[in-house]
């Protein structure tokens, strides 16, 4: 089976970001930790899986998304990234390029919703969709015989696998955080519902719809304060609704690219004109040299 790996980017830069120490710099002085740290990420991965297939997505934007538009508060409780963090997210998808690893971005819609469509369009057909990210947002689009696949804790979960670990079955995900909110995204969900409560919604309903049209059944639920669950589900009904707006994931992006697009084709001049430009990683070229050889 063709394995197809899609990399929620931006998580790694900024795991990079904070850990890697920011005397890492270029020989102007800039800095350039994220990139190093990624960097690493990327031939570990790489060395651990040799990918046929491989698209790493970025974030462009907190605040431009079409969720922005909907709900002006989304994600507005997040810091913009600073200037120098801003450029190495530009040199990060430089490496990308540099390393034949496919690499996309947009304005309008999150890494998420790339991931998405992507999966959408090419699961199936004897291949294997990897999801790389340790955002549980992500887990909603598992399906089959997919892996969400948390790199910085090396566990894989399939379908199963997320509903063991979460609480819900992947295709709950997205109402499962229209119940309990988000704090991370800032969806609000409903307020004095967490996440337990709504675990035990979702194993009674099969989906928000349900939930609702069903809502009279909640007070004889064997949970507790089912009453009180009742009135604030019927309050916020319309904060439900808009909070699953805000956290399912689109998969009808249209993207202008190909399964043959996707294919790692690495090129080692590429890779070390980049690094040369960094003036840092002799480490780091001569690691990638060794893999681009066994490719």
């Amino acid at each position: 089976m063709n394995r197809v790996y899609l990399i929620d980017a931006s998580i790694y830069v900024f795991r990079a970001w904070f850990s890697m120490d920011d005397s890492i710099t270029d020989e102007q002085g800039n800095p350039v930790n994220a990139v190093f740290g990624f960097a690493h990420f990327l031939a570990q991965l790489l060395e651990r899986k040799r990918p046929t297939h491989i698209a790493a997505l970025f974030d462009e934007s907190l605040t431009s998304s079409f969720r922005n538009k909907i709900y002006p508060e989304y994600k507005a409780n997040r810091e913009p990234a600073p200037p120098e963090l801003k450029k190495q997210f530009q040199l990060c998808r430089k490496l990308c390029r540099a390393l034949g690893v496919r690499e996309m971005a947009s304005a309008r819609y999150e890494a998420d919703d790339l991931i998405g469509s992507l999966a959408q369009r090419f699961r199936g057909d004897n291949k294997q969709i990897i999801i790389v990210s340790r955002d549980k947002d992500l887990a909603q689009l598992l399906r089959d015989q997919d892996l969400f696949w948390d790199f910085a804790d090396d566990r894989e979960l399939d379908c199963q696998g997320v509903t063991d670990h979460f609480g819900v079955r992947p295709q709950q995900m997205a109402d499962y955080l229209a119940l309990a909110g988000d704090s991370v995204d800032n969806i609000p969900g409903v307020p004095g519902v967490g996440k337990k409560t709504a675990q035990r919604l979702l194993n009674h309903f099969q989906d928000l719809d349900e939930l609702y049209h069903g809502l009279e059944q909640v007070p004889d639920m064997d949970m507790r304060a089912a009453a009180r669950i009742h009135g604030l589900l019927e309050q916020h009904r319309d904060m439900a609704y808009l909070s699953r707006q805000l956290s399912e994931i689109k998969c009808d992006v249209k993207l202008r690219v190909e399964l043959d697009d996707l294919q790692w084709m690495p090129d080692f001049n590429k890779t070390q004109r980049f690094f040369k430009s960094l003036g840092i990683g002799k480490g780091l070229t001569t690691r990638f040299a060794r893999l681009m050889e066994e490719f």
